[in-house]
């Protein structure tokens, strides 16, 4: 039967006795419009705090939230993993948990820095002509500014929490317990100064981690340098060599970086052999007679890009016996005549180049590492061990580069500047070069002006990975490290090892930035030792000034002399100035948010889980791992969840120069944010996501369904009494096929949001509601709800189940369409004090589930499909309109599902007005379906007369005297409510 009795022809009209739904509830959504209201409701009856209230005596979850920069507006990068957040902390709180989420911001450091630089710019002014407490304080406006635009927006989002008192890395008792947090790495002995290279952005004038750090295409020059062997030994004498005209031949992508070359590295596992070139163009750099050592499987290649068109090998060389080379700029301003020994080195490989690796301890790390680990033994030879500044911050080369002082390597856009040529062309000049060449490669680019970078030896302020802490031998940062991570769990799994190789293999934490907005490295030096001073009362003196005034308490007029005090003279101590790295501040979050029981009561330390993008292994969860680690000794988290990154509909990453960008405010816009948070939901994030037009409407399509599958609930619903409730043991079969399917439900959906699993939710829901009810159970139970009297147990026990449904589905959607669910839940409860929200997912009865019943009713459902599937071709061929025209004849081979099929009213379940059900093959042009064996439909129209009530055709219609246009049960229906006094 239909909805409606509209359009049957009949001397009555039947239509308002039947109990047709009833609901206000909007087929069209109208998201854009309508969760603004939601918004400002949860805003005026404090929603997060009730839901505090509510649960103080819960089990805590917390979900401490990695903060965003505040430097514009959010983009879809934010929305997933915003919205992620709040599905795991609102489905905790709706699992039995006080689930408390208090959002952050980072707001010191460079991208901040940067754009109010970007502002200077664009008014013609410098930013070192203005005073840095005026600099800072400009950079804490913009902050400010972009906290409160971000925060409407990740509002808007739906996402639930703190907002009135949310944690900034800026406020004044955070930068003092940041600073804080850096005297006790400081007071244990893992702070000190070194001169090591570190990434450094020419552009921004600064060191970066390498968490700052993205790799991108980058065309480079390449170079095949000559070392002529100054001295050697084993089979080929030292004066073999000389007689020979031998050289070694290295191979770089920086030529920029030659005058910074104090030694070779080779590998001791590879194959070296000296080789004569003895066929060569006119004119060639590598010409002919000259020696060569190279590694053997890579000098094919090397005599290729030198042109050479002949080549022998005369020997084995070992480079161990190599005692040292000259180096190719000899004689240039004499600055170029010292040894350049060779060198052993794990990273030398034969992969690519030519077996040997030019190296400037200043900048590179395996270059340096190689360099001191044989420091002891160069210096022993007479060669001077200390490593140049060869480059200084602006990227030219300084006096320690004779012959190329003033040359620049990077200008100030982030083009290459005139190093590289000059180099180039001082090294054709002395017959240094073999062959030249260009090759695009991923090179480290700066992850905010995505500028290039370059390794440049600085002093700086590092964390040590691998000294004893306080003297306990085994006790490093590092080992404290591994260890916490074996003890955190994972999601996706894979995280783990991906965090715990970057721990394993990376250097020493460099810690300071040589910028100005942030909290800084707030120790001073001993002009004299270096040595840094430890004092408990200068450090609490410093801490309760940032406590008071802020961390620019610290580049005030007379700040050395007012934090020493009178047991210090000021001209023998070295304030140090450099700011910290952001990571740092980031890092430090758990001593001053989750331990902050004055702020935030609710929340834990450790953390119950740290969760962002997958790019955080190497940012925010190494950090957050590395400074717990050194100041409390483990890891401030119970867990890590991970996500991937947003690509567009293709499968490419989203970029402003494609044009595949999807902002999530158009999408709030045009859809809603419940839309945007279905496909979040829906998505598998431990991948990178995709995102387009055709994801979206598939997304709007599947929230359609599922909102008329609630508004057919809410609908019906209207009918529902609570005193009319049946006990489940008084139930049909139907209906308590629907129970056991919740209990199953029950079990899945708390599984999933415990495992963080949304998709599996959204999953399950979905075909449960789209498929199990809309497509059947609503399908068949509408005649009952409709028309049954109203005494009718079946109609009351309906009911009952619908509202079953809705006190789960409503509670199990919420946290993933928060919006829509609070529409849902108010259309039959509105109150001001009411809300899905301050619900927890309801206790589903154990007892509900029965498999039997469910393998039973499988049997049932399979036959059905043969039925909906013979009626499907009738429709089709419009032989009938509506399945209540037919009357099919089923046959079915097997006894046993011959005997179940016989027992129940199968032409309510067929939904057709009647049905006959016989055994046997059946004829051979019955329809059948593969997939259902022995059993075979016969269509037939139905007999009788047209029920003007419920459209059913029956024999039956015209026997009842009072009602003859009606079936027994209608007219039955009719006298029951004559009886109740209503309209018939």
């Amino acid at each position: 039967m239909t909805d409606t009795a509209q359009g049957v022809e009949t001397e009555h009209d039947y239509s308002a006795t039947l109990f047709l739904p009833q609901t206000d509830f909007p087929m069209r959504a109208g998201l854009p419009d309508r969760e603004p209201i939601w918004l400002k409701r949860w805003a005026d009856m404090d929603l997060y705090r009730l839901q505090r209230e509510q649960a103080k005596d819960r089990p805590k979850f917390t979900l401490h939230d990695g903060p965003p920069y505040a430097n514009g507006n959010i983009h879809i990068g934010h929305a997933l993993n915003k919205t992620l957040k709040d599905l795991v902390s609102r489905s905790h709180q709706m699992l039995g948990y006080n689930s408390a989420y208090v959002p952050g911001w980072d707001c010191h450091g460079l991208p901040i820095e940067w754009k109010v630089e970007e502002q200077y710019r664009a008014k013609g002014k410098d930013k070192d002509d203005v005073n840095v407490i005026e600099f800072r304080a400009e950079c804490r406006t913009f902050a400010q500014h972009w906290i409160d635009v971000q925060r409407e927006e990740f509002k808007r989002l739906g996402v639930l929490g703190d907002w009135d008192n949310p944690y900034l890395t800026m406020s004044f008792d955070a930068e003092a317990q940041i600073a804080r947090e850096l005297m006790k790495v400081a007071a244990s002995g893992q702070l000190y100064r070194g001169s090591k290279p570190v990434m450094w952005s020419v552009v921004e004038r600064t060191a970066l981690a390498e968490a700052e750090i993205e790799y991108a295409d980058y065309e480079s020059d390449t170079i095949w340098v000559k070392f002529p062997v100054h001295s050697g030994g084993g089979e080929i004498t030292s004066k073999a060599f000389h007689d020979l005209n031998a050289s070694v031949i290295i191979w770089t992508t920086t030529p920029w970086t030659i005058p910074a070359n104090r030694a070779i590295s080779y590998s001791p596992k590879i194959s070296y052999g000296l080789y004569e070139v003895t066929k060569a163009p006119e004119g060639n750099w590598a010409s002919v007679g000259e020696k060569y050592i190279i590694a053997d499987k890579l000098a094919g290649e090397v005599f290729a890009k030198a042109k050479v068109e002949e080549f022998a090998r005369i020997g084995d060389v070992d480079p161990a016996h190599i005692t040292s080379c000259s180096h190719p700029l000899r004689g240039l301003a004499g600055g170029y005549e010292f040894e350049v020994p060779l060198l052993p080195g794990e990273h030398v490989t034969d992969d690519a180049g030519t077996g040997f690796v030019h190296t400037a301890p200043g900048h590179g790390i395996d270059d340096f590492e190689v360099w001191m680990a044989n420091s002891r033994k160069i210096h022993e030879r007479g060669i001077d061990t200390a490593i140049p500044y060869v480059v200084d911050d602006a990227g030219f080369y300084t006096k320690d580069a004779p012959g190329f002082e003033g040359a620049r390597v990077i200008d100030d856009n982030g083009k290459k500047g005139d190093a590289n040529q000059r180099v180039i062309t001082a090294l054709a000049e002395r017959n240094a070069m073999v062959a030249r060449g260009r090759v695009k490669h991923q090179y480290p680019h700066s992850w905010r002006s995505k500028k290039p970078v370059i390794y440049r030896n600085t002093p700086q302020w590092f964390v040590y990975m691998d000294r004893d802490i306080e003297g306990k031998a085994g006790d490093t940062l590092r080992h404290r490290a591994l260890k916490a991570i074996d003890a955190t769990k994972f999601y996706p799994q894979a995280g783990q090892n991906r965090l715990r190789s970057m721990i394993e293999d990376r250097p020493d934490w460099v810690l300071s930035r040589q910028r100005a907005w942030g909290v800084p490295i707030a120790v001073f030096v001993n002009r004299e030792t270096g040595e840094i001073l430890k004092d408990e009362a200068v450090n609490h003196r410093i801490g309760q000034a940032f406590e008071e005034e802020g961390a620019d308490a610290w580049f005030k007029p007379g700040a050395a002399e007012r934090f020493l005090g009178d047991g210090y003279k000021a001209d023998e101590w070295e304030k140090i100035d450099d700011i910290l790295d952001v990571w740092f501040e980031s890092g430090t979050t758990h001593s001053w948010v989750l331990r902050n029981r004055q702020k935030w009561p609710d929340l834990t330390f450790p953390a119950s889980m740290y969760l962002e993008g997958s790019d955080q292994h190497r940012g925010w969860f190494h950090s957050s791992l590395l400074e717990s680690c050194a100041t409390n000794g483990f890891a401030p988290y119970a867990s890590v969840l991970t996500h991937g990154f947003t690509m567009d509909g293709e499968g490419r990453k989203m970029s402003k120069s494609l044009g595949n960008t999807v902002a999530p405010q158009e999408i709030i816009k045009q859809y809603g944010a419940d839309i945007l948070r279905l496909w979040v939901a829906s998505a598998d994030y431990s991948e990178d996501l995709r995102l387009g037009k055709e994801i979206i409407q598939t997304t709007v399509d599947a929230y359609r369904k599922l909102r008329n599958s609630l508004r057919w609930l809410l609908g019906n619903l209207a009918h529902y009494k609570a005193e009319e409730t049946v006990p489940v043991f008084e139930m049909p079969e139907l209906e308590r096929l629907v129970l056991h399917r919740l209990s199953e439900l029950d079990v899945l959906v708390r599984e999933a949001y415990q495992a963080f699993d949304y998709k599996r939710v959204v999953f399950a829901l979905s075909n449960f509601m789209n498929i199990e009810l809309s497509a059947f159970y609503f399908d068949i139970r509408k005649d009952a709800l409709y028309c049954d009297p109203i005494s009718s147990v079946r109609r009351r026990a309906s009911l009952t189940v619908l509202n079953h449904l809705y006190e789960c589905l409503t509670a199990w959607l919420a946290p993933i369409l928060p919006f829509t669910m609070e529409e849902v839940w108010l259309e039959r409860f509105p109150g001001d004090d009411s809300s899905v929200h301050l619900r927890q997912f309801p206790k589903v009865p154990a007892d509900w589930r029965n498999d039997a019943l469910e393998a039973k009713w499988d049997r049932i459902k399979a036959v059905r499909r043969v039925v909906t599937g013979a009626l499907e071709i009738e429709r089709r061929n419009k032989v009938i309109g509506s399945s209540l025209e037919a009357a099919p004849k089923v046959y079915i081979a097997d006894e046993g599902l011959f005997a179940l099929i016989k027992g129940e009213d199968f032409a309510e379940i067929a939904i057709t007005s009647s049905i006959e059900v016989d055994g046997g093959d059946g004829p051979a042009d019955a329809f059948r379906l593969d997939e259902v064996a022995g059993v075979a439909v016969v269509p037939a129209l139905a007999q009788g007369k047209r029920c003007a009530r419920s459209w059913k055709i029956l024999p039956e219609v015209g026997t009842d005297a009072d009602y003859p246009d009606l079936t027994p049960r209608d007219a039955q229906a009719m006298r029951e409510r004559a009886a109740a006094g209503l309209s018939v």
